[in-house]
């Protein structure tokens, strides 16, 4: 769901860039002196760099649907920083454009989040002692009838512990 999201959201994008890009070039619009094709040329280039961008978290996002596993590091920071930006651009927008385009930040930013965590929850539940090699048959052998002790105590000279 998150990826159909991120690449609707990205061809939004860039279909605005080009709209932007195109209507600087067409009125030769000019801020603060600087030339008026530099500033096409970066608009164009903002909307693929931020397209491209979303595509890769829908990608990473994708890959980590189908092997139904939790993303690595590097899709975790990836992913990361796509919520962050979702999270300042939604504060950002909200003065500029409305609430209506903030609640679809927010609502975008909620399923980067979303996704994030159901499979971080998900692997550190499977992360116990029967996920590993052995399986259930190690783990029945590490139930224990009576709760564990306190954990053992270094050595600190003259001084004792007041509680155990």
């Amino acid at each position: 769901m998150t990826a159909v999201v991120l690449v609707v959201e990205a061809a939004v994008l860039v279909f605005v860039h080009i709209v932007l890009g195109r209507t600087t070039e067409n009125q030769s619009m000019s801020i603060a002196g600087m030339n008026p094709d530099v500033m096409s040329k970066a608009t164009y280039a903002l909307g693929a760099c931020m397209g491209g961008f979303l595509l890769l978290c829908a990608v990473l996002l994708a890959v980590a649907a189908i092997r139904d596993r939790a993303p690595g590091a590097f899709a975790r920071v990836v992913l990361v920083s796509a919520a962050v930006t979702h999270g300042v651009l939604g504060a950002l927008v909200v003065g500029l454009v409305g609430w209506g385009a903030f609640a679809v930040m927010m609502l975008i930013l909620c399923l980067l989040v979303l996704s994030m965590t159901l499979y971080g929850a998900k692997g550190a539940a499977g992360a116990g002692p029967a996920g590993g090699p052995g399986g259930a048959d190690r783990a029945a052998d590490d139930v224990q009838d009576t709760p564990p002790g306190p954990p053992l105590l270094g050595d600190f000279g003259d001084f004792k512990p007041t509680s155990p």
